[in-house]
């Protein structure tokens, strides 16, 4: 085999030792050809120490640094053996042992010698086996046993040093029996990460050793995903093979080449102001392109081809690579990129598995896209001076707030945070199936909701606040307005207008990182108030913008429901937050009529997690200074960590709820009689539970889904309307007679679809 071109280079994760294999006959791999490692070898005893080595062909081979590390030992065992110990010089042995140099020349040469920069197992083995032999035949005369001993004692040193090095440390349990020239035990140490030419991301394609699969399934763009519990990390492995590392050289060739044409195109603000249609722009423009270049190739493609390769170009160009793909999977909550690019795989938190590391490894080029893109693409600063972005993130088959930091914040470079939300809306009885809340919980939030009332959903990071909100706005009429005020968009606006909702979304300066251009979140509030009769959600209440929000829920200026999200882990964390940090007066919080916990709850292995509310409280109108100590805080539910559930409490079961009570007091029917208010909170859970029942029974899941939620709670609302009518009350049991026998010729109507 002809040796290679190398050279090294310096790039942002290091000193990279590269061999161009373009055009060779071979395919390079170290694990499995004794010549391509004898070259790396060579190289690096040259060059000194690298980072990681890099081959080329197609796609780029990459063995990463721990891999690199071990082959360095060898190179350095090796230069010590030719250039310090000077094994081939003789002269340590005398005269007398002259007979027996040709035949120690030849093992010391090609055994040791050749033999370490080829397979240096191989090479340790019959180094020992050769001790073994010589002290065992060679006994016949005194100076014959004293040239002996001496070559023993050269190889025992030579053996010495290979057994000292940490590839020789791994593999000696499996030394036994050993067949040299087998090369499986480097297939075991050896697994580059593969990078098409057309990919700024290096991905592991081969399994770790000992692992054993848990789980597979595939998501968007037919991308199977394995989940790999490993003996060595109490972390599983979320490996993911997308489409692009299936294809063909052919393609993969066509995009690289493509790839190079589109590099000359610098983006523009203006191309992200609307990130869909771009794409769309883009994926026109990357058709044709890559048409044309299979047509001057004599590629035959057919235009399914054409799309599928034209579909991963987007994704890694406008797009976000694989961070894309991850993104799609249901299952993902949170997507984290630490510092530096290039050394660190991406990490995701999976609802089932807990924390998984990926691999996947984007490098600093990649980061330095992204980073580029969401500039562009949120209009806020990220530099030097500004070293932290919030934004949000739309791409096809999913969302996510994303927040990245740069140096000197974080003094390795870029860092990324992507904190997915669901593509489509959560709905109450999709948190009953999962165990968030119970059905009796879901009756009287969505009692709450129609009742107007002002509610604040407290909980730590990822606890699951935002979802809670957005599953909380579909229990509100599509006959009222609503206005959502973020910082970041993470609440699934685009979904509510698309199921018919009046939903005016207002973008604020975010209380971190934003605009100078961007409008004070207080300003937003005051100006929503001038929009007439909505009602007012708060993405997140964090600053000097609670003080307009109340103000506002003081003078009973909003007539419609106020919800927000806010961090805090109790009813007087809360509190805390908002009168001790924020600065609203103790008597403005009074305004606050329920407030709920969420947690996430650790199973005792402490490897899972579970989203959980814990509380449901009311605040009472009747206390002057601390709530906590004059009982100010009445909690409506507790949660049972022994039954993983919400459970009344009496104050709630023995109808003492001031909020409630004071809902009810509105309507001429149930106005002082807590027995009908009951009824009516019985009558909305037991249809939420026999939605939930009936997805469970039949596998027909698209009920819990928004859309049909939306036509139950509404339907409901019209058969109340129309029984009170006709009987002069809303009859709970004739109410849900009718809402059952519409809600199974939905499913007929379903099946016959």
């Amino acid at each position: 085999m002809p040796k290679t071109k190398y050279a090294v280079s310096k790039t942002a994760e290091g000193r990279i030792l590269k061999f161009d294999f373009e055009g060779s006959l071979y395919n390079p791999s170290i694990e499995d050809d004794a010549n391509v490692m004898s070259q790396v070898i060579e190289a690096i005893a040259e060059s000194g120490k690298v980072d990681e080595i890099m081959f080329t062909q197609n796609e780029e081979y990459i063995y990463d640094r721990t891999q690199t590390q071990l082959l360095i030992e060898i190179a350095e065992v090796y230069n010590k053996l030719v250039t310090e110990e000077r094994v081939l010089d003789f002269a340590q042995f005398g005269e007398e042992c002259r007979r027996y140099f040709p035949t120690w020349f030849d093992f010391l040469t090609a055994t040791v010698l050749q033999g370490i920069k080829q397979d240096p197992i191989g090479s340790y083995v019959k180094i020992i086996r050769r001790i073994r032999d010589e002290h065992a035949t060679t006994k016949q005369l005194a100076q014959e046993e004293t040239c002996s001993k001496t070559f023993q004692g050269l190889l025992q040193k030579i053996a010495t040093a290979l057994k000292q090095t940490k590839l020789l440390k791994i593999v000696e349990p499996q030394l036994a029996g050993f067949e040299v020239g087998d090369r499986r035990l480097y297939g075991q140490v050896f697994k580059p990460t593969i990078r098409p030419n057309f990919m700024y991301t290096k991905l592991m394609t081969a399994y770790p050793a000992g692992v054993e699969e848990i789980d597979s399934y595939k998501i968007a763009d037919d991308t199977q995903i394995l989940i790999l519990k490993s003996k060595d990390d109490i972390r599983p492995i979320y490996h993911i093979t997308p489409p692009e590392f299936r294809l063909t050289e052919e393609k993969y060739a066509l995009l690289t080449s493509a790839r190079s044409v589109l590099a000359e195109h610098r983006p523009e603000k203006r191309e992200f102001a609307d990130l869909e249609r771009a794409r769309e722009n883009f994926f026109n423009i990357e058709k044709d392109l890559i048409r044309d270049l299979s047509l001057s190739r004599n590629l035959k493609l057919s235009p399914k081809d054409i799309e599928e390769l034209a579909k991963i170009l987007v994704r890694y160009t406008i797009g976000f690579g694989m961070v894309e793909l991850i993104l799609s999977d249901d299952n993902i909550q949170d997507i984290v990129i630490n510092a530096p690019a290039g050394i660190n795989p991406i990490s995701v938190m999976h609802s089932q598995y807990g924390e998984c590391i990926t691999n996947a490894i984007p490098l600093h080029k990649e980061a330095e896209s992204w980073a580029t893109k969401l500039r562009l693409m949120s209009g806020r600063p990220l530099d030097l001076a500004n070293p932290i972005l919030d934004t949000e993130l739309f791409v096809p088959h999913g969302r996510a707030r994303v927040s990245v930091m740069q140096e000197p914040l974080s003094p390795k470079g870029y860092a990324f945070a992507f904190r997915r939300h669901r593509d489509r809306s959560w709905t109450l009885p999709l948190f009953i199936k999962n165990g968030m809340i119970t059905s009796q919980a879901a009756g009287v939030l969505s009692f709450l909701m129609d009742g107007a009332r002002t509610l604040l959903i407290a909980g730590s990071r990822s606890s699951g606040k935002t979802s809670l909100l957005d599953a909380l706005l579909l229990e509100i009429s599509r006959n009222n307005r609503v206005v959502t005020i973020e910082d970041t968009l993470e609440l699934n606006v685009n979904g509510l207008k698309e199921l018919g909702y009046d939903v005016q979304s207002m973008k604020v300066r975010s209380a971190i990182s934003g605009s100078a251009a961007e409008v004070p979140a207080e300003d937003a509030i005051r100006t929503a108030l001038r929009l007439g009769d909505s009602a007012l959600i708060v993405g997140e209440v964090r600053s000097t913008e609670a003080k307009a929000l109340y103000e506002a829920m003081r003078v009973g200026a909003l007539a419609k429901v106020v919800a927000g999200t806010i961090h805090g882990d109790s009813p007087y964390g809360v509190f805390d937050r908002v009168v001790n940090d924020i600065g609203v007066p103790k008597t403005s919080f009074k305004a606050t009529d329920i407030i709920l916990v969420t947690n996430p709850i650790t199973t005792p292995s402490g490897l899972e997690h579970v989203k959980r509310v814990v509380q449901i409280t009311e605040v009472g109108k009747f206390w002057t200074d601390d709530p906590l100590v004059e009982k100010g805080f009445n909690d409506l539910f507790l949660y049972n960590p022994k039954k993983d559930a919400l459970e009344p409490t009496s104050h709630l079961k023995e109808g003492e709820s001031e909020v409630i009570k004071a809902i009810g007091s509105r309507v001429k029917e149930w106005s002082g009689d807590w027995d009908a208010i009951w009824e009516n909170i019985q009558l909305r859970a037991k249809i939420k539970q026999k939605i939930v029942d009936t997805a469970e029974e039949t596998k027909n899941f698209e009920i819990l889904e928004a859309q049909f939620v939306i036509k139950a709670n509404e339907q409901f609302h019209r058969l109340s309307d129309i029984v009170a009518k006709d009987t002069g009350k809303t009859d709970p049991k004739r109410v849900y007679s009718e809402w059952e026998r519409w809600f199974d010729q939905q499913l007929k109507k379903q099946e016959y679809t």
